[in-house]
């Protein structure tokens, strides 16, 4: 009601302008008209003005937040109503003739004045925002002295939000651009200080408090390049996204954290989406463990392509649900979708699943994974992890699955903890398991995976939040680390190459020292290491190492038409004497729920001299150690 009510206010200020304008041109031109048609002249220019200004949209715009594009379109508006009353005039109104000045002289004025008095009250509505933010820095409500990086277009938005926004606590003080030509200028009264190179003088020297880095254009390297500046300086950090990112015209309201992939400094790596298509489209697609981080980006990115069928199989019914819910709002009865409860580690049920559905391509995600828990629960790491890929495979091989793709890990390189160990011997299924049928089998060996469940990021923000301490295992432990989305298109691109028995591997950039992520992460939220937020170093957990491996010693490496994507060759396997072992895992871990005299840590020992077997390489001492021995 109040948006009609303003609208119908300022036509009204618009027709009485245009009326007053008529008046001048009138009087201005000296011509002489009869009552009747002087008032058939100047109803008619209400008429096709106010018809014009509607139909062009010149209501729609709010004018206190008007961008050059709005004067502009007042402007053609008012050329295209003169245009069209001098025809209707001429056609019209025959008993005077009006003479061409006056129709252009009408014009002129009647533009000039529709603009000036917008521009008008913008200004008036600006100086009062003004004095109100020098009020509110006066009074110290305005507390937080910026710095915005980039004098770009993406600035000069942001800098006419704060104009107008009185909520907003940031005041800027000073630019940055690496345009040395604008340098000494000023943006809307706000100095461009320097470039990039100088933000930590230039932040000490503005006293600045908060950073907001405005180039949605920037790349991740670009972007880690300013964050790497910016976290010298002691000053809280904020970003726009990229542009395509960006769904509404406020900034304000757009600015966030920087990002876990902005921290990793690198281009996301991005596979073929044409090729995965052709893959994926029309298939029957069944994920295992399709609840958890992997699993549910596999199923967003597999539904995306448009398969025939995706199954979801998960034993927490938690996270199959939320994923289930998500599908079905994004794409409704235009997706088949199926989501099953169920385990692994149950033969029967995997195998009687795999029958009803028959799946063309099986990603297979089902996995214990967290180091500290597997170590005091080895025998449950096997059930799940090994025996449960065995089920899997066995029961894809029955089924004539496609492809069967195993999400593996870097950990069981040289392994040194259960979780590692059983990872292992599911690779080694998957090379065993390769070229006995005419399914395909092949791995893929991920690195950490960011903003995944129990991943370190995420933690490392929870505990900064919480004020501390941070915790870090040592201080020179490093990892390799990959996005989620990353994660999943390299599970799909290795479906798509694979030829059975390969292991996929991703090229994710030079690792990350975490004692030095998390000192970033802490300066970047505008706090002291050691000083706002301890860091504690708790030792490395059992069967920890100081760094991960991707590929072991005897696999060699070769590329793929992705140059981010390489293949470790198959490692033999003597497959009769490998499915006997496997199956004496089997009878002896489930022969321990039985025997009553088993106690935990007997049990613990008895389970990793096993795995020791089966895996040569499985050693409980880190890398580092045992060189230094």
């Amino acid at each position: 009601m109040l948006s009609k009510f303003r609208n119908l206010l300022l036509f009204i200020l618009d027709m009485m302008c245009a009326v007053a304008s008529f008046g001048f041109a009138y009087y201005f031109t000296r011509v002489e008209l009869t009552v009747p048609v002087f008032l058939s002249c100047l109803g008619l220019l209400i008429l096709v003005y106010g018809a014009v200004l509607f139909g062009f949209g010149i209501y729609r715009s709010l004018w206190r937040c008007a961008q050059s594009n709005e004067f502009f379109l007042i402007n053609v508006a008012s050329l295209v109503a003169g245009a069209l009353y001098f025809l209707i005039c001429r056609i019209f109104i025959r008993e005077e003739i009006l003479p061409l000045f006056f129709y252009l002289l009408n014009l002129l004025t009647i533009s000039t004045v529709l603009v000036s008095m917008r521009l008008v009250y913008r200004v008036y509505r600006d100086v009062l925002s003004r004095r109100g933010r020098r009020e509110a820095v006066r009074r110290g409500l305005l507390q937080r002295r910026t710095m915005i990086v980039g004098a770009g277009s993406a600035c000069r938005r942001l800098m006419e939000e704060l104009q107008t926004s009185m909520a907003s606590t940031m005041h800027p003080v000073v630019l940055v651009d690496d345009d040395p030509e604008m340098t000494g200028h000023l943006i809307m009264g706000t100095p461009v200080g320097g470039t990039t190179r100088e933000i930590k003088r230039l932040a000490k020297e503005y006293d600045v408090e908060l950073i907001v880095i405005a180039i949605p254009s920037a790349t991740n390297e670009m972007r880690a390049r300013i964050i790497e500046r910016c976290n010298d300086t002691g000053c809280s950090v904020k970003i726009l996204p990229r542009m395509s990112e960006i769904t509404d015209s406020s900034m304000l309201m757009r600015l966030r954290d920087i990002s876990m992939d902005e921290l990793l400094g690198r281009e996301p790596i991005v596979s073929d989406d044409a090729a995965l298509l052709d893959y994926v489209s029309g298939k029957t697609v069944m994920i295992t463990g399709g609840g958890g981080s992997i699993g549910s980006e596999l199923a967003r990115q597999t539904a995306a392509q448009k398969p025939a069928h995706l199954i979801l199989l998960d034993i927490y019914e938690n996270n199959a649900y939320a994923i289930q819910q998500e599908l079905i709002r994004q794409y409704g009865d235009s997706l088949k979708l199926t989501v099953l409860i169920g385990s692994v580690r149950d033969k029967y049920w995997v195998y009687k699943t795999m029958r009803e559905f028959s799946p063309d391509i099986l990603f297979h995600a089902a996995a214990h994974k967290h180091v500290p828990l597997m170590e005091v629960s080895p025998a449950e790491a096997v059930k799940n992890n090994i025996l449960g890929t065995w089920n899997t495979a066995r029961a894809a091989a029955e089924a004539g699955v496609s492809a069967f793709v195993l999400i593996s890990t870097d950990k069981a390189v040289n392994p040194t903890n259960i979780m590692g160990a059983t990872k292992r011997v599911c690779e080694m299924i998957i090379q065993a398991m390769s070229g006995t049928c005419a399914t395909k089998f092949v791995a893929v060996r991920f690195g950490n995976v960011l903003g995944s469940n129990g991943s370190v990021i995420p933690l490392f923000k929870q505990q900064i939040e919480e004020g501390g301490p941070v915790t870090v295992t040592h201080p020179d432990i490093i990892r390799y680390f990959m996005t989620i989305p990353e994660a999943a298109q390299l599970v799909m691109t290795a479906a798509s190459m694979g030829e059975g028995g390969e292991i996929f591997v991703l090229d994710m950039g030079s690792p990350v020292k975490l004692d030095d992520l998390a000192r970033k992460m802490i300066r970047l939220a505008g706090l002291v290491p050691d000083r706002d937020i301890p860091i504690v170093y708790t030792g490395l957990r059992p069967g920890e190492k100081l760094y991960e491996e991707l590929l072991m010693g005897e696999e060699g490496l070769r590329m793929t038409p992705n140059r981010k994507i390489f293949i470790g060759n198959p490692t033999p396997v003597d497959r009769d004497a490998f499915f006997i072992q496997l199956d004496t895992l089997k009878q002896y871990i489930y022969g321990l729920d039985r025997d009553e005299n088993a106690d935990r840590i007997s049990t613990v020992h008895a389970v990793e001299a096993r795995l020791m077997e089966m895996v040569p390489t499985f050693r409980r001492t880190p890398v580092e150690q045992e060189r230094e021995a």
